[in-house]
């Protein structure tokens, strides 16, 4: 596992369960879109957007996107790591 993988899956402490918006977001900005796109992708305004970054933000206990970023790789890393073992 890498040093980025484990700094990911240390980001993401378990401190809330995502909506299913919020990870639509999560997953785009893992894919390096910006809020403008983000807002354009799911039909929503740029504003919505910043709300759910920040909602997002603290559940994961991350400061930036690129640190929630990094939580959903780690969340990806868990995910499959679990469905591998069962």
């Amino acid at each position: 596992m890498t040093r980025r993988t484990q700094a990911a899956e240390r980001a993401y402490d378990g401190s809330g369960d995502l909506t299913p918006t919020q990870l639509k977001v999560l997953e785009r900005v893992n894919s390096g879109l910006l809020n403008k796109q983000i807002a354009f992708d799911l039909g929503i305004a740029e504003a919505t957007v910043k709300a759910h970054m920040t909602a997002l933000m603290r559940k994961l206990n991350v400061h930036n996107r690129t640190q929630a970023a990094l939580a959903a790789q780690g969340m990806i890393v868990k995910l499959r790591a679990s469905a591998d073992r069962g």
